[in-house]
């Protein structure tokens, strides 16, 4: 038997049992792995970002002797090639892909979770194929509307004033009324040298703002080339396409998946995807189950967020959900 014996709470590290490389057309490869029972319950992993990849971390969220985990790196980050590639790549197609993997693997339905940008995916693709889902654990909740992409830019300087400073100091003061397309016109410009420079800026002010308390070593690492690329170029393009959805669509199509069981963990203090989208979310979704952590950011290894997505895997394992009639676990 597994328990969450580790000192963060979630399960002892382990290894896939089988990864591979999946073709999804004429330009993207995705690297995707299978961790844990092979003939256990089935659940997809998204990650974050867009573009941030997976971490071998993520596989600790699941009690390996009930869940065959499957996760994959999105189009253009991680393992998946061509890293940071913004051609070919948008929610519909992500989706697919999705799709593609789940065909590939033999699987039927699937429990879905996602934090951040994996909340927005998790949310898009439930809602485009209901009949997939087992249901959803989603954290730290993303719409992808254009109040959360200008908060970004203008909000979370409030809170980090020095990494803000910094994600600003090459961009020329009459470029700084749009810091989007100033940093577009950086990351997918002709001069290589200067695409990577923006990329390792905007990967690292994204990762110095993550914690409660700071963890300078998650800005070094969100700094590394191999990150870098996929969340700042991707994280770019998908802000400016509105992450490739219509107006609040993830609200107004949440009826979709209202009938599915699924739990909401959002940390009080996360200044890059604040509280106010997951309350949003879960107005409009209120059979959901709503947790609030109130010592923590954004991360998702923040000690209090880790021990609730950990424990919301097990309330599916033990009985598919518990709840009551207000959502509640």
């Amino acid at each position: 038997m597994n328990d969450c014996s580790t000192p963060d709470g979630v399960f002892a590290p382990i290894e896939p049992f089988r990864s591979g490389h999946l073709a999804v057309d004429d330009l993207h490869t995705l690297y995707w792995e299978e961790c844990g029972h092979p003939q256990g319950v089935p659940v997809v992993f998204l990650h974050g970002g867009p573009g941030a990849g997976l971490s071998p971390k993520h596989r600790q969220f699941f009690d390996p002797d009930h869940y065959r985990i499957v996760l994959f790196d999105q189009r253009g980050a991680g393992q998946s090639i061509p890293l940071g590639e913004v051609r070919q790549n948008t929610t519909q197609l992500l989706i697919e892909d999705i799709e593609r993997l789940r065909l590939m693997l033999g699987i039927d339905k699937w429990l879905v979770f996602g934090g951040s940008w994996g909340s927005t995916l998790a949310l898009a693709y439930g809602q485009a194929h209901p009949e997939r889902c087992t249901g959803f654990v989603l954290r730290g909740i993303f719409l992808c509307t254009r109040a959360e992409i200008d908060w970004f830019f203008d909000g979370i300087k409030w809170f980090f004033p020095k990494e803000f400073d910094c994600f600003v100091a090459d961009i020329p003061a009459a470029e700084r009324g749009n810091l989007l397309q100033a940093y577009a016109k950086r990351l997918f410009g002709d001069d290589p040298a200067q695409s990577l420079q923006a990329a390792r800026t905007w990967s690292r002010y994204e990762g110095s703002c993550l914690h409660l308390l700071q963890h300078p070593e998650v800005a070094d690492q969100f700094g590394a080339d191999a990150v870098a690329l996929g969340v700042g170029r991707l994280e770019a393009h998908y802000f400016l396409h509105d992450a490739f959805l219509s107006d609040d669509q993830l609200i107004r199509q949440v009826d979709r998946i209202r009938h599915l069981p699924a739990a909401i963990i959002q940390g009080r203090y996360d200044v890059v995807c604040p509280i106010r989208s997951a309350w949003r979310l879960h107005q409009a979704w209120p059979e959901a189950s709503f947790e609030i952590i109130e010592d923590a950011g954004h991360a998702a290894f923040e000690p209090g967020i880790a021990k609730a997505l950990v424990a919301a895997t097990e309330r599916f394992k033990r009985s598919g959900w518990l709840g009551d009639s207000a959502g509640k676990p």
